[in-house]
């Protein structure tokens, strides 16, 4: 199945994929390669790829979408449409966030180097909030471990041109493989309990992540805190990850704490308390400042954009 989405301009597609992958060929189950972003989705009861290439500009953008699987049906095009768009803020208006950041003196040199940069989502729910537990208070290098193995000791396979691909594992997989099962991937005992303990919620009905989507932001973040394993950053971090929400802001971070101290404050770490209270003047657009910051991070772009060179 071939499609074509015309995102709003301005639209940088290798600058948004990118941050979203760490610029890395690899990143969770996204890969990111020969400026095509794949990766497998989870479709009704069946695994599909899903390849997504700009074939526009950042003024005059298009991305062409292939998705390629066995038995796919008109709904699995529909999803897989649905969820590309969301991944990748397609649909997002990014004209008001643009007229907020041009007035602000710290933010204003990020439209140049970052111009058309999104905010992006994890597919579903219930990946981002299983990386956000799966990422608490270890390294980066850690982290990346323990999400390759968990995607491919557990993730649905998929075979194409001889290539064998993985999707993000599905709740009834990780609920059935238990605290054990993610144990033996090198998982501690506090994580592999979080993490099963919301997967057999999900299974049986008794929490629905997705129906979240309709709710205020208070209401998610409340909602979120009474779930075993999440506090306040992955509380927020979902606003951004999960619901694409325009104001989320994680500011527990220690890096974004780091950024903020560099960007307005003396150059030492700002407390989180101070993070947020200067926060609110970019309201509601938070998320999206907070996505600029990193993205200017993780292109090494930050300490050029600070300085003003």
């Amino acid at each position: 199945m071939s499609f074509e989405i015309i995102p709003t301009a301005p639209y940088d597609f290798d600058l948004t994929v990118g941050s979203m992958t760490f610029f890395q060929a690899r990143h969770a189950a996204d890969m990111f390669e020969d400026g095509a972003l794949r990766r497998v989705l989870s479709l009704s009861d069946k695994p599909a790829l899903v390849s997504v290439r700009s074939v526009g500009s950042v003024d005059a953008p298009r991305l062409a979408v292939e998705v390629s699987g066995n038995n796919l049906t008109p709904t699995d095009e529909e999803d897989a449409l649905s969820i590309v768009r969301r991944m990748l803020a397609t649909d997002a208006d990014i004209s008001a966030f643009y007229e907020m950041v041009l007035d602000d003196p710290h933010l204003a040199p990020m439209i140049g180097n970052m111009y058309g940069l999104r905010p992006t989502c994890a597919p579903t729910a219930y990946e981002a909030l299983v990386l956000a537990i799966l990422g608490q208070q270890i390294s980066t290098h850690v982290a990346r471990m323990l999400r390759n193995l968990i995607i491919e000791t557990y993730g649905d396979r998929i075979t194409i041109g001889g290539e064998t691909l993985h999707s993000f594992p599905r709740p009834e997989t990780l609920a059935e493989a238990g605290v054990e099962g993610l144990r033996a991937i090198k998982f501690s005992g506090r994580k592999s309990e979080y993490i099963t303990g919301i997967s057999q919620q999900i299974v049986s009905g008794e929490l629905s992540l997705e129906e979240m989507r309709d709710l205020p932001d208070e209401e998610i973040v409340s909602e979120l805190l009474a779930l075993r394993g999440v506090g306040a950053w992955t509380a927020h971090w979902m606003l951004i990850r999960a619901f694409g929400r325009p104001d989320g802001f994680p500011h527990g971070d220690l890096a974004l704490q780091r950024m903020m101290g560099i960007l307005v404050g003396d150059g030492s770490v700002m407390a989180p308390e101070d993070a947020l209270v200067y926060s609110e003047r970019w309201s509601p657009w938070r998320s999206w400042v907070t996505a600029y910051m990193f993205g200017a991070g993780r292109t090494g772009r930050f300490a050029e954009i600070v300085s003003g060179k």
